[in-house]
């Protein structure tokens, strides 16, 4: 973020309460934004009446769009219509009542979900549209694929400056860990610190482990957005990544040796593996607005394990 390009613009950030959002929020109100998070509570996005009258409540200068329904492969099988429908609803509304309020800048923040389930590593952007995305969480990478499409839409016939970002698996402290729809990543980490305290010496884990996957830091995602939507002005998808590949089973072993937990990683290969191979491309984020990722693999999940631990030992110390 740079100079005064953010002191005292209005910037609403639907799904600015979230694992992402707060960061995002959080760097709009140092740089001197005035920013509106509204809050599930308040607004029931997936209805046109509500987000007219977010619009009203809120006229802004830009939109980063970031509510949706999110999951990890689990929620995504259980759960395939929710998730088409809620964030194609969302989205499309969003946008749409966006352009008619004369919004200036429309951040769509989009997802590596959308890509072919097979395309070649690292995933380019000009690949976006070259197969059908991987079948356990199709129904959310199509929904958002489809506010790409609008986005370009808008912008030929309206002149609507809508821009959109295609981002690798985010994680970081104060994730969801949640069990029922929690990602790769604090899934796996809740239950080797839960084995660990059974003093469980075998752990069981989905898949084969052999899938491989990129992971960006929260923090840079946060950065990346923010500095696309100062300095990007262009109707191509841009990816948001941090080039680095990991299969599952070896971000597992280096979870287990974080946590200091000894343990034998069983694989059930009855359920599914997801995509086979998930990296992207990110020059295109450093050519277009000069972002790159910061964080190291290593240091980005050596803080969010300890983020985890210590939120189990305040839980537990605020126990009556």
């Amino acid at each position: 973020m740079t100079g005064t390009f953010w002191r005292d613009k209005r910037v609403l950030v639907p799904g600015g309460a979230g694992f992402l959002g707060r960061r995002v929020v959080s760097r709009l109100s140092t740089a001197g934004a005035r920013v509106l998070a509204p809050r599930v509570q308040e607004y029931d996005l997936t209805r046109e009446a509500a987000v007219e009258q977010l619009y009203r409540d809120f006229p802004c200068d830009l939109v980063i769009q970031l509510a949706g329904r999110v999951g990890g492969i689990g929620a995504n099988r259980k759960s395939p219509g929710l998730f088409f429908y809620d964030n194609l609803m969302i989205g499309a509304l969003l946008m749409e009542h966006a352009r008619r309020a004369g919004v200036r800048k429309f951040v769509h923040f989009g997802t590596i979900c959308s890509y072919p389930k097979i395309t070649p590593v690292p995933f380019r952007e000009e690949n976006l549209w070259n197969g059908y995305p991987e079948e356990t969480n199709a129904p959310y990478g199509i929904a958002k694929k489809a506010l790409i499409v609008q986005a370009q839409a808008y912008r030929a016939q309206y002149g609507f400056d809508a821009i959109c970002l295609l981002s690798a698996n985010l994680y970081g402290p104060n994730d969801n860990f949640a069990p029922e729809d929690s990602h790769v990543i604090p899934a796996v980490i809740r239950k080797c610190v839960d084995a660990k305290a059974r003093g469980e010496k075998t752990l069981r884990l989905w898949g084969t482990g052999r899938p491989t996957r990129e992971f960006l830091y929260v923090e840079d995602a946060a950065e990346g957005i923010l500095a696309a939507a100062e300095r990007f002005d262009g109707p191509e998808p841009v990816n948001l990544g941090a080039g680095r590949e990991i299969s599952i089973r070896d971000l597992s072993e280096l979870i287990l040796k974080l946590l200091d937990y000894d343990a034998t990683i069983e694989w059930d290969a009855s359920m599914p593996d997801g995509q086979p191979r998930r990296s992207v491309d990110t020059s295109r984020a450093q050519a277009l607005f000069g972002w790159s990722a910061k964080t190291p693999f290593e240091e980005g999940l050596r803080r969010t394990v300890q983020w985890y631990l210590g939120s189990l030992k305040a839980e537990r110390a605020a126990r009556p």
